[in-house]
């Protein structure tokens, strides 16, 4: 009997598809099965005041996070969120303010006028916000961030570093991990504008850097009520180190110090006055990038010696506001051993938050990974903790007696 050819092509498809769908199986139920062996809870790092506050108003930090299946490891989860992570809407109002120097630093607000919890803006809440290296307040993590504050009827600013926020620079300075004045200038100002209103550090990346960097500086003087930071690099020769690694600089170091040439290119015309810049634009990384420019630009005698004044590890001992900081154990750019374990674990204000996964500002979980994540979750959280509950958290993060501050570096 002879079969017709729809007859003779069905009975193809069917013996290909079979094996096929035994390998697909076979294939989901292997990411099913690491998937749930990946998720574990992240390890935190602190005093037992501080532990308990967490997990009694911030409990995300217990909770069991699970890397998106096929974004497997810290430079996958990297890269992807950068190219998939949406961004949500959000209006910001700018404002220019003038520095000591002569120089000036923009600012994006969003104001949150339309905010139930609190209607009266003298003491609404507000968040200010630091991004990384090259960023600005267009970063899908900032957006992402915003909204998270702003649907708990909070206030938010952006602290742009100079140079990245769309203004034109007016003096030939710039910004570094190591130099805190401009963000005195701008907490000084946000605290004259709203003197009543709670204050939140959030710093990502080199943004978290500079906020423990000023924390460590200012003591109880630092006008915040507590800090959060993301993704910190906290030794800055070995996150150098890590960055230099083929495949690091292949992906990651190579990408960065391109934006930071192209921004020195914008502002050619001052910023010749006190560098060589056609120097500066033949980096091609960020530690020739730091020997050429950024040490040169705020005085240091070496790239070392700027590198050791960036570090926050160490200086955590001189810090007293609480600060909560999430590190990924696979950031390719903050190794897992730099991690300052010891220090959080004496100190009563310091904690640290560890995921096994989660990459560099990545953190990204379920099976299509562009909304929130586990980051955003954990930054909402505990901004509505810290505003919500202050009397306990200053309670929670009390020095004991047996404190013995040190701040000798490792």
């Amino acid at each position: 009997m002879l079969l017709s050819h729809a007859e003779l092509w069905r009975a193809c498809l069917e013996r290909v598809s079979r094996p096929c769908a035994v390998v697909l199986g076979a294939v989901t139920a292997a990411l099913y099965y690491l998937w749930r062996r990946a998720g574990q809870s992240p390890v935190l790092v602190c005093s037992d005041g501080f532990r308990v506050f967490l997990q009694r108003h911030c409990p995300v930090v217990a909770e069991c996070f699970r890397p998106t299946p096929w974004c497997w490891g810290g430079r996958l989860q990297t890269l992807v969120r950068a190219l998939i992570k949406s961004s949500p809407h959000v209006t910001y109002r700018n404002e220019l303010i003038q520095t000591c120097d002569g120089g000036q630093i923009s600012l994006d607000w969003t104001d949150n006028c339309g905010s139930e919890q609190y209607p009266g803006g003298a003491v609404r809440p507000t968040v200010l916000i630091l991004p990384g290296l090259t960023g600005n307040s267009q970063q899908t993590y900032v957006l992402h961030a915003v909204s998270q504050a702003t649907r708990r009827g909070y206030r938010c600013v952006v602290f742009n570093n100079r140079g990245f926020g769309g203004e034109e620079l007016l003096t030939p300075l710039t910004f570094c991990a190591a130099d805190t004045s401009d963000l005195e200038r701008v907490v000084m100002h946000v605290k004259e504008l709203y003197p009543q209103a709670p204050l939140l550090g959030t710093g990502v990346s080199l943004g978290g850097m500079l906020l423990l960097n000023y924390l460590a500086r200012k003591g109880s003087e630092a006008g915040l009520l507590a800090g959060i930071t993301m993704s910190v690099s906290w030794d800055t020769l070995e996150s150098c180190a890590s960055l230099e690694q083929p495949i690091n600089w292949l992906l990651f170091n190579r990408h960065l110090t391109g934006n930071l040439c192209r921004t020195i290119k914008r502002h050619r015309r001052i910023l010749e006055t006190v560098v060589d810049v056609d120097h500066v634009l033949k980096a091609r990384s960020i530690r020739e990038f730091d020997e050429r420019f950024t040490s040169v630009m705020f005085g240091f005698e070496s790239c070392l010696d700027y590198y050791q004044a960036a570090s926050p590890g160490y200086k955590l001992p001189m810090t007293t506001v609480p600060v909560l900081c999430l590190n990924a154990a696979d950031d390719p750019f903050s190794p897992q051993h730099a991690l300052p374990v010891s220090l959080a674990q004496r100190l009563p204000n310091v904690a640290l938050l560890v995921t096994s996964h989660g990459g560099h500002i990545g953190f990204l979980e379920g099976l299509c990974p562009r909304g929130e994540g586990y980051m955003d979750r954990l930054f909402g959280q505990f901004a509505q903790a810290v505003f919500e509950h202050p009397s306990a958290l200053k309670l929670a993060c009390t020095a004991t007696d047996d404190d013995d501050p040190q701040t000798t570096p490792p």
